[in-house]
C-alpha cells in the first residue's frame, strides 16, 4: 500500500518562512509528477506547485517569486516557502501520480494534509 506522508506545516507570522517536506512509502514502480496543492475552509482545493520525474516545476501564479517545490529522490518532495502571507493559510497535501507495478496504470495519490497558519 502506498503512503504519502508530510512534514513541516506550523504556525508562522507573516513574512516567515516554512519547507514542507513527504516522502512516499510502501510498493511502488514508478512516480510521476509530485507536488502540493492546498485546501482553506470554504475553498476547493487549489494547485501550489509539481514537479515531475526530470525535475521540471509548474507553479500556481499564488506561489511564482516565493515558492519552490524541489525532488531530492524520485519519491521525496520539498516545498520552500517564503514571504508566507495570511492568505497562504490552509491544509496542504502532499500528492503523487503513482504507478504500482510495470503496466504503469497510475492513479493519484494523497496524503493526510499538514496545516499552515500564518498569522497577520
Amino acid at each position: 500500500q502506498v503512503q504519502l506522508v508530510e512534514s513541516g506545516g506550523g504556525l508562522v507570522q507573516a513574512g516567515g518562512s516554512l519547507t514542507l517536506s513527504c516522502a512516499a512509502s510502501g510498493s511502488f514502480f514508478r512516480i510521476d509528477d509530485m507536488g502540493w496543492y492546498r485546501q482553506a475552509p470554504g475553498t476547493q482545493r487549489e494547485l501550489v506547485a509539481t514537479v515531475d520525474r526530470g525535475g521540471r516545476p509548474r507553479y500556481a501564479d499564488s506561489a511564482k517569486g516565493r515558492f519552490t517545490i524541489s525532488r531530492d529522490s524520485a519519491s521525496t518532495v520539498f516545498l520552500q516557502s517564503n514571504s508566507l502571507r495570511p492568505e497562504d493559510t490552509a491544509v496542504y497535501y502532499c500528492y503523487g501520480y503513482i504507478s504500482t507495478d510495470s503496466r504503469l496504470n497510475g492513479g493519484d495519490y494523497w496524503g493526510q494534509g499538514t496545516q499552515v497558519t500564518v498569522s497577520s
